[in-house]
């Protein structure tokens, strides 16, 4: 199987899995479990607070973001906003140039 074409779209799931399968030689189960292995385990070191980091791809942090104030856009009303932890990702500089060069 090879890899799908070039698409202008986002690439879902099912098409990440196609790549992964085609490119390691495994077969459509095993390259979805791969997937969600490595996703899960981002995600848990991301609620235990853990940085994650991929050489050559970058940068999975939990980024704290302070309150502040906001403002309800239907009604036009002052509200105030908590603090919140976000997900963040930083892209490696390899990851950078391999984007600007295609």
């Amino acid at each position: 199987m090879r890899p799908p074409e070039h698409r202008r779209h986002p690439m879902n799931k099912r098409a990440l899995v196609e790549t992964i399968a085609a490119k390691t030689g495994l077969d459509t189960a095993s390259a979805e479990a791969a997937l969600e292995a490595v996703v899960g385990a981002i995600s848990d070191a991301l609620a235990n607070g853990d940085k994650v980091i991929v050489p050559g791809f970058g940068t999975f942090e939990v980024r704290d973001r302070s309150a502040r104030a906001g403002r309800n856009p239907q009604t036009g009303e002052a509200i105030q906003i908590a603090a919140s932890k976000a997900p963040a990702f930083k892209p490696a500089a390899a990851l950078k140039q391999a984007v600007a060069s295609s």
